[in-house]
């Protein structure tokens, strides 16, 4: 069978077969995986069948059995060590502190959060494949990492791989470089559950590219769990084949948007519960404030003023705060200007922007103007005759007329002093 099929195919199925018994006119071989019997079912054992039945007539047929397995005997899973032993030269470790449990959950990320559950929890596939994108920092790889512990903890005989979309490429090329091509194919499509984190680093790699997408349809048409994650939807994906984007987005897409102030604030909250700080509630509320980038360095900023406190003895507050994170706090004070603030109030109330400058005095114009005038005195350095002069080269008078306008009816009208909120946020983030 060697000089028939050739070196690879001799090396990567039929090498491994060992012979357990000739008995009662069957010949039982032995092979280590489901997969590889399956394989050589189909592909080998009636030509195995013809060679040994010339050589002993007795021979009737060939059974292709699972190492490990004996007759006597129930067939037992292929797993037969813990899937966490059976996959760890190829899996990344997973964080203990990633778990359903210490994921903050708030509008931008409710949908990511609730699918993620679902996967972790269910018994059968209930969409595939679970894509979750998102920018840096969200929690995209705490919703893995929670997923796989979820798992384990409640079908601990499910064999899971997670891992980022490099080292997939880079377990590809070892295999291809090794001429092992097969045993890569068998392990990754052979598994329960496969978690590809930052799918977007294959873009460009053509080989990678194809493997991972029969990869992909091996899996899913086995109704095995896919859960593939990134920083783009799968049609934004730039460098994906067309094909592959497709694939992508056939099972459920979740995205999670960036943090809100009220999320970062219950983060904030939750950590220092966990590490069991005593933190004023004045000082979370001016990190949540300030340091709107992303989570893990909301988390960073936290450990510093933390371990700050601790080392040094000081007390933590709103000085201290600003004292330990002075570096971090100027990366973030993005400079608003006044530019800025005219043109999303414009877009905002659906007005044009040269109406910031115009002499018109209709409520329609002029109420949006006065948001503008207020917004950039709360967020510019600018004066109040600086300020005017960016609307038309009004008056100091006017400026001020207008925050104190604005101001009132803050108060005395919730629904506009969400609009307000709302334009303040959107540009401070």
């Amino acid at each position: 069978m060697r000089a028939e099929f050739g070196e690879t195919a001799y090396r990567s199925w039929l090498k491994p077969l060992t012979l357990d018994s000739v008995l009662n006119g069957t010949v039982r071989l032995l092979v280590p995986t489901r997969f590889m019997r399956t394989w050589i079912e189909s592909q080998y054992s009636e030509r195995i069948g013809d060679l040994w039945r010339a050589e002993n007539a007795n021979v009737k047929s060939v059974e292709i059995s699972l190492a490990g397995n004996r007759a006597c005997k129930p067939e037992l899973p292929e797993v037969v060590e813990s899937p966490a032993v059976a996959d760890a030269e190829i899996s990344a470790p997973l964080d203990n502190r990633f778990t359903f449990n210490n994921f903050v959950v708030g509008k931008p990320n409710e949908l990511a959060f609730a699918a993620a559950r679902r996967v972790g929890e269910a018994e059968a596939v209930p969409f595939n494949p679970l894509f979750m994108f998102g920018g840096v920092g969200l929690g995209k790889t705490h919703l893995m990492h929670a997923i796989a512990w979820q798992i384990r903890e409640t079908m601990p005989n499910r064999r899971i791989i997670y891992l980022s979309a490099e080292k997939f490429m880079y377990q590809f090329i070892r295999a291809l470089r090794y001429k092992d091509t097969m045993a890569f194919k068998e392990q990754f499509r052979s598994v329960d559950v496969l978690m590809i984190d930052d799918v977007q680093f294959i873009a460009g790699k053509e080989n990678t590219q194809e493997e991972f997408f029969h990869t992909f349809n091996a899996l899913v048409d086995q109704n095995r769990q896919v859960i593939i994650s990134a920083d783009k939807s799968p049609a934004e994906l730039e460098g994906i084949e067309d094909r592959m984007k497709s694939r992508l987005g056939w099972g459920l897409v979740a995205e999670l948007h960036p943090t809100t102030y009220e999320l970062r604030l219950g983060i904030l909250q939750s950590k220092a519960e966990q590490m069991g700080a005593v933190i004023p509630i004045r000082v979370l509320e001016f990190l949540a404030h300030k340091i709107t980038s992303n989570v893990r360095e909301l988390e960073g900023a936290l450990n510093r003023i933390v371990a700050y406190a601790n080392l040094v003895g000081r007390p933590i507050n709103l000085d201290n705060t600003q004292d330990v994170l002075h570096d971090l706090l100027r990366a973030n004070d993005r400079r608003i200007t006044i530019e800025e603030i005219q043109k999303r109030v414009a877009e905002h109330f659906n007005i044009k922007l040269s109406e910031m400058h115009s002499s018109r005095r209709s409520r329609a114009i002029a109420r949006p103007r006065q948001v503008a005038m207020y917004l950039a005195k709360q967020l510019t350095a600018r004066s109040l005759p600086e300020i005017g002069r960016k609307f038309g080269g009004r008056d100091h008078t006017t400026v001020m007329h207008a925050v104190r306008k604005i101001e009132e009816l803050r108060q005395t009208d919730a629904g506009f002093a969400e609009d307000v909120e709302l334009l303040r946020r959107m540009l401070e983030g």
